[in-house]
């Protein structure tokens, strides 16, 4: 069953009219529930929990958790993990289960990952950590994991990343100290860590919003650098490409590669940036210029 319903979202897993739903649906003692040995979520917001602790207090576990069976008597978790916490604060001594039928760790793993995706309630560290799980561990493309977590291929390479950022800086979007959206900006500048972290303190101590963040970086992209300064390049410019030409060369090159492609000149020299957004389009592209 797991196999044919992966992608489909946690509603296909819930039991059909025809099982018998005694089984598969029951009040669980929660003491028998194991934790999913590979849930994606790392960090838990403790005020949070404590909310959605004072909710199940009142009004109890509105929807199932998801379980396999386990040894003897006992189930693991595949999905709801902030569910059975939140229920153990709230001092409940069962919780509504579905028992889905059996499934291997890889299954088990694809299920969990998606299920969290869907939910909305990962942090975006861990929401592209599980992307990229799904990505390296299912061997699946960038648009292949767009079509399982119903998201655009677009949202999945943003998304993505934000891996390219710092272990540090990661933290901090996990702790929710930088804000996504500030972590895209600090990206603009991931080849000048000094400058990443100058930016980044800035942002923490000055509570700088995201727009005052990318001024910041915009500021810091245009100050010419010592080397610059130093020597008599500026008649370098007379030899440039003309824009009109460059633009039509790049027209051309993202026709054939179909991706994007950019041409960055650096007098009567440059370098053409072709980008790629998963390992297979890297085969494809390499192809393409390998003929």
């Amino acid at each position: 069953m797991a196999k044919n319903v992966l992608g489909r979202g946690v509603d296909a897993l819930l039991p059909d009219d025809g099982l018998d739903e005694e089984q598969k649906y029951f009040s669980c003692d929660i003491d028998k529930i194991e934790a999913n040995p590979h849930q994606p979520r790392s960090h838990f917001d403790e005020e949070k929990l404590r909310q959605l602790a004072d909710s199940i207090a009142e009004k109890g576990v509105l929807q199932p958790l998801l379980v396999v069976k386990g040894n003897g008597s006992r189930y693991t978790l595949i999905a709801g993990e902030r569910r059975l916490r939140a229920a153990k604060l709230a001092g409940l001594d069962e919780v509504p289960v579905v028992v889905m039928d059996e499934a291997g760790d890889r299954e088990r793993l694809e299920l969990a990952l998606i299920e969290n995706i869907q939910r909305h309630d990962l942090n975006p560290i861990e929401e592209a950590q599980a992307y990229s799980r799904l990505m390296e561990e299912f061997q699946l493309t960038q648009e292949e994991v767009a079509k399982k977590v119903g998201r655009q291929r677009s949202t999945i390479t943003n998304v993505l990343r934000l891996l390219q950022l710092p272990d540090p800086l990661q933290e901090d979007v996990v702790q929710g100290r930088i804000s996504e959206g500030h972590a895209r900006v600090l990206l603009r500048v991931k080849d000048e860590p000094e400058q990443m972290q100058a930016i980044r303190d800035r942002i923490v101590n000055e509570e700088l919003s995201v727009r005052a963040a990318e001024r910041l970086c915009a500021a810091k992209a245009q100050k010419p650098s010592a080397k610059a300064a130093e020597g008599p390049a500026q008649t370098v410019t007379k030899e440039e490409l003309p824009a009109a030409y460059c633009t039509t060369l790049v027209t051309q090159l993202t026709n054939q590669f179909h991706t994007k492609v950019r041409i960055v000149q650096q007098g009567t020299r440059g370098k053409i940036e072709i980008e790629y957004y998963s390992s297979d389009d890297l085969d494809r592209l390499v192809g393409l210029l390998a003929g």
